[in-house]
């Protein structure tokens, strides 16, 4: 089953914490600290890859985590990096955040985007060993991973894409060019899925895109055709298969014009596209009288063969003529910019401190230890927080919550 367009829910794996050990011996009952840090989570990756061809995994499987960081143990023990997870999509695969921002466009072989970290390992107590503390009780938890949900949603990246109304005979024509083998039948939208075929004709190559077929509208989201149009983005040439059959209920005139407006109409970058006007089933009656009416257009018979030859160099020429102007379809990974490290937001009857370095500033596995209070206290006036909440109107005693951590205002306490 072809799949072109799936939600996925990826979540980075949760960091490892620290542990808080000592080295006991006679004398000296605390000794010298040995607590290990924990392991890093795992980050998600999106991977382009040739290999693939469907998003159809994805949509079976639309939850996909990465894997958890191993808490820190004793004797400087450290705990091992979750598995990293990659998530391998075929080439042309457009990942779309929520927001609809376009995160990575993937076209070329091993092109990747980091969609979510892993959560940071926690400190153990080793690590915060000073001049100044000398046997720290404390020790850190490991951060969680983050979420996110994106859009995959693959676009083909063939060379050449037939457009044309319902039962126009693309599918035809595509298996009697190369080797692909769509379902054909004598009924509309006998094509639900677009079909990819690898055409050679004398020691030329190009690869050809059956599209679904194109109804008035499709542009606007009417009928079968506009779920398929983003494939035609990609194709370097255009061609428009016109059907002179008596099945059809528009001329070819009128069909040229509905189709190339509904090309236009989905895309200014279309519209500049080469095409190629072809009229199809040249063995029909109805062929000559038609391509009267429209003088350039190829005429051509998938059935006999007729003009087929013709057709498929005057494709390859448009195609090689389109790689020599523009020869790389260059994909992209947005950076996106760093975000606001801290936000303070009223939220109900206390105030919400966001962001991940203040997560980070309490993340301490007791906080009800006063090594561990202290510390956190001036994490956060360093960082500014004490600061935000009084530009924000916050007074002294007022509940402040950092994740899952509520806490009284003080606004003096972790002053230094």
């Amino acid at each position: 089953m072809f799949v072109d367009r799936v939600r996925v829910h990826i979540r980075g794996g949760n960091g490892g914490a620290g542990v808080a050990a000592f080295v006991r011996s006679r004398g000296k009952p605390k000794g010298r600290p040995i607590g290990g840090d924990g392991g890093h989570g795992g980050d998600v990756t999106v991977r382009a890859d040739g290999g693939m061809s469907s998003l159809l995994s994805y949509q079976r499987n639309p939850h996909q985590s990465a894997g958890d960081g191993a808490h820190g143990k004793g004797d400087l023990r450290h705990g091992a990096a979750g598995r990293d997870l990659v998530l391998p999509v075929p080439t042309g695969t457009v990942v779309i955040d929520e927001d609809g921002t376009v995160l990575a466009d993937l076209v070329e072989e091993g092109q990747e985007l980091v969609a979510v970290r892993g959560g940071r390992g926690g400190r153990g107590n080793a690590s915060f060993v000073s001049r100044s503390r000398r046997a720290p009780q404390i020790a850190e938890q490991g951060e969680f991973g983050r979420t996110r949900t994106l859009t995959l949603e693959l676009k083909l990246l063939a060379d050449a894409a037939l457009v044309g109304y319902p039962n126009a005979g693309k599918s035809t024509l595509i298996s009697r060019a190369s080797a692909a083998k769509p379902k054909i039948a004598d009924y509309p939208f006998t094509t639900l899925e677009p079909n990819l075929g690898v055409v050679e004709i004398a020691d030329r190559q190009f690869v050809m895109a059956d599209i679904p077929g194109l109804i008035e509208g499709a542009a606007e989201g009417k009928g079968l055709g506009h779920e398929f149009l983003r494939h035609v983005e990609r194709a370097r040439v255009l061609v428009i298969l016109l059907d002179p059959s008596i099945l059809q209920t528009d001329d070819v005139e009128t069909q040229l014009d509905v189709l190339s407006g509904e090309l236009d109409a989905f895309s200014t970058e279309l519209a500049k596209r080469p095409r190629l006007v072809v009229i199809g089933k040249a063995d029909s009656p109805e062929a000559a009288p038609a391509a009267a009416t429209i003088p350039d257009a190829l005429v051509v018979s998938a059935l006999t063969g007729e003009g087929l030859a013709p057709f498929l160099h005057r494709v390859a020429d448009l195609v090689e003529s389109a790689e020599r102007e523009s020869p790389d379809r260059r994909g992209f990974v947005l950076h996106r910019p760093v975000e606001i490290p801290i936000t303070v937001v009223r939220e109900d009857d206390a105030w919400r401190v966001e962001g991940l370095v203040a997560e980070r500033a309490v993340a301490f596995s007791d906080l009800t230890m006063p090594e561990a209070a202290d510390m956190a206290a001036r994490r956060l006036s360093r960082l500014g927080v004490d600061e935000l909440l009084r530009r924000g109107g916050a007074m002294e005693g007022d509940e402040v919550r950092i994740g899952d951590l509520s806490f009284q205002f003080e606004p003096d306490y972790g002053g230094e």
